[in-house]
């Protein structure tokens, strides 16, 4: 058995599993994007990167073994909730990864790999990660699957990836869950000035302003020339990516 999903395993096989599995967690969030996408776009959009991903690896003749957790749906997003969240705190989200990963681990696993979706979520799932390593016995990986890429070049509009809400999300949901998004898909009315978080006035500058996610409509840029093959494109391509990510944290662990 190369690949599972937890929830239909017994203990027993959870146990045998963890001996030498890899545990994966995707994690996402249920907020605001604007008017055409659904609350739950960057869980739906990780969950399908995961499966593409393991898709990928099914064909592989040497095949880690991974068993899939059921996404964690809830994600750190008080920046939407001008408009609508589900939101946990910092602490929180942090304290959940913490129990999630505690779990895993008293349940036998060694090896454990965490699968972003959400922006907000990132820091909090590294610095989740970076303190467990160091009170206990296991390896644990993260990734925000955006950042993973197989081409050689970028085979989107690096500009304006990952976004929020904009052309890149668009054209991935496009792709993917074709059924919720709102069509047609309405230009973005430019905004002046541009918001300082996603065009800081120096490059390496983290800038956040209060308000500046309502004053923007709550996405990062134009949607209306998304397409579902470039979403089809982009998401073969993050699948790729992490595939080899996944290939290769299993060998680096064995």
């Amino acid at each position: 058995m190369s690949q599972s999903k937890l929830s239909e395993l017994t203990w027993r096989e959870v146990r045998r599993t963890g001996e030498d599995g890899i545990a994966l967690l995707p994690i996402g969030s249920q907020e605001q994007h604007a008017a055409h996408l659904p609350m739950g776009t960057d869980t739906l959009l990780v969950e399908e990167v995961v499966d593409r991903a393991l898709d990928l690896l099914a064909q592989e003749a040497h095949r880690p073994k991974v068993v899939l957790l059921p996404a964690l749906p809830f994600g750190h997003s008080p920046h939407h909730l001008f408009a609508a969240a589900v939101s946990l705190s910092a602490d929180t989200l942090g304290a959940v990864l913490d129990d999630l990963l505690d779990s895993l681990v008293t349940s036998g696993y060694r090896r454990i790999l965490v699968v972003n979706g959400h922006g907000g979520n990132d820091e909090i799932m590294r610095l989740a990660v970076k303190r467990f390593a160091l009170r206990s016995e296991a390896t644990v990986a993260a990734c925000s699957y955006w950042t993973l890429t197989a081409a050689e070049r970028e085979v989107g509009r690096p500009d304006v990836t990952p976004g929020h809400a904009g052309w890149f999300e668009t054209s991935l949901m496009l792709a993917a869950r074709p059924d919720l998004v709102r069509t047609p898909v309405p230009a973005r009315t430019p905004v002046e000035p541009p918001p300082l978080f996603d065009n800081p006035p120096y490059p390496g500058l983290t800038v956040e302003r209060h308000g500046e996610w309502a004053r923007v409509g709550g996405s990062t840029d134009d949607p209306s020339t998304a397409d579902a093959v470039s979403g089809g494109r982009l998401l073969d391509d993050r699948a790729r990516g992490l595939a080899r990510a996944i290939a290769a944290f299993d060998a680096a662990t064995q």
